[in-house]
């Protein structure tokens, strides 16, 4: 069958060099090299890396482009992001939200971001974010996978209707059992509701991702209930604790034990490193916290780590541009991960990890996968996060759906090169 299209001399990021990628019906038919076959629409890739889509694990799209609504977050802190938070929250229309999600989401897409877990305030009796998101979510079902977390952000036992909320919620179609157990008032409360809402996602066959520890104390351990409360369950390879910061500042010989017992509840975990960095240590003096979780130790023992953008200018972030490849640099350098296997590794972190704890089917560049691809302005993976690479192209099931110019810069010098192209400007390694 005549394919759809073909990528001609692809990079990948398995290593593989000068492949050609064949696309028939949206799928990936054929990689091999030198294809010489007619297609519909041929795209030379001139060596440059072709990656599978990138993915974002840990997001809060009900509150993205908030930013200055209805006042500025002037500490940049996480308490006041969230007393923030709950000033606007009364003052959100189902127009605005919708708006304000899919202007995100067409930013997303133009940086070949085409998988987000969101999680979704239910902690408002109108669900007002929750059927907003829900109607967002049908209109880029074909270009963008969008997957809901019900998350009750003010406490499942703090807040009064939440448990109710996190119900209704569910009942509506929303993907993932969310929980924030830290803000609960006791630690006994907090462990309470990390079994209460696993207990309702395994009655009804659901993943569950809970910001879990979220703190510098510590004696915040509901990382442990959760990996407990996982295998007692039978919910291995279905929960995900976001953010962990709390392990940062953990007695080592605790972690030790912690971390084993998460790899045998194949716990996976989400890192938000741009968010991490800003928030934590902000009691601290000089030495002072980086506050992102172990990432290194949590990847040799063998879990799933994926870095999520959490916030784009919103109550808690200013900043934020939907680009996963400035979150994996953030992560490689707050985690000092410098090895070229690390780095490496700090790439799969935004493409291929979260999207095994998402379970999207049909992900990677392999034969019978989704033809969703990015064509990044560089050679490998460690280039593209090291210049942030321009995407070239951005493809959804074989069609392009964004693409963007070579980026280079003209020079007026004498005796130089008329032009820099700065994915040319590194040694071959």
């Amino acid at each position: 069958m005549q394919p759809d299209l073909i990528l001609k001399n692809a990079n990948i990021a398995n290593g593989a060099t000068g492949v050609d990628i064949a696309v028939v019906d949206g799928k990936i038919a054929e990689i091999s090299e030198n294809l010489d076959v007619p297609a519909l629409e041929v795209i030379d890739c001139g060596g440059m890396l072709v990656s599978p889509p990138f993915v974002d694990s840990h997001f809060h799209m009900d509150a993205t482009l908030s930013l200055g609504l209805p006042r500025m977050n002037e500490s940049g802190t996480l308490l006041e992001g969230i007393a923030l938070w709950g000033e606007l929250k009364p003052l959100l229309t189902p127009e605005a939200v919708i708006e304000r999600a899919l202007k995100y989401c067409d930013l997303a897409v133009s940086k070949g971001l085409l998988a987000i877990r969101t999680h979704v305030d239910v902690c408002d009796d109108r669900l007002l974010a929750v059927d907003a998101l829900l109607d967002v979510k049908k209109q880029i079902a074909p270009y963008l996978d969008l997957q809901l977390v019900a998350f009750p952000q003010d406490g499942y036992f703090r807040s009064p209707t939440a448990k109710q909320n996190v119900i209704r919620a569910l009942d509506k179609g929303v993907d993932v059992v969310g929980g924030i157990p830290h803000f609960e008032r006791t630690m006994a409360d907090g462990a309470a509701s990390v079994t209460e809402l696993c207990e309702m996602a395994a009655d009804r066959g659901l993943r569950v991702d809970m910001h879990c520890d979220e703190t510098d104390d510590p004696m915040s351990r509901h990382i442990e209930m959760l990996a407990c409360e996982t295998q007692r369950l039978g919910l291995q390879g279905r929960v995900a604790g976001s953010h962990l910061t709390s392990m940062h500042s953990m007695d080592n010989y605790y972690v030790s034990k912690l971390i084993a017992l998460m790899a045998e509840a194949e716990v996976s975990a989400i890192a938000n490193p741009l968010i991490n960095i800003t928030i934590q240590g902000r009691h601290d003096t000089y030495p002072k916290r980086r506050g992102m979780t172990r990432v290194p130790e949590l990847r040799n023992a063998g879990l799933t780590v994926a870095f999520g953008h959490d916030c784009v200018m919103d109550p808690w972030y200013s900043m934020g541009s939907g680009d996963m490849l400035e979150v994996a640099s953030m992560g490689l350098h707050v985690a000092q991960m410098t090895s070229r296997d690390d780095i490496r590794a700090c790439f799969n972190a935004v493409t291929t990890e979260p999207a095994k704890i998402m379970g999207i089917e049909g992900y990677g560049i392999e034969v019978g996968s989704n033809a969703d691809f990015v064509v990044l302005q560089a050679r490998d993976t460690i280039e593209a996060i090291r210049i942030r690479a321009n995407r070239l192209f951005v493809i959804r099931r074989g069609k392009i759906i964004a693409e963007t110019p070579m980026a280079q810069t003209r020079l007026h010098l004498n005796d130089r090169p008329d032009h820099v192209r700065e994915h040319e400007y590194a040694p071959t390694l």
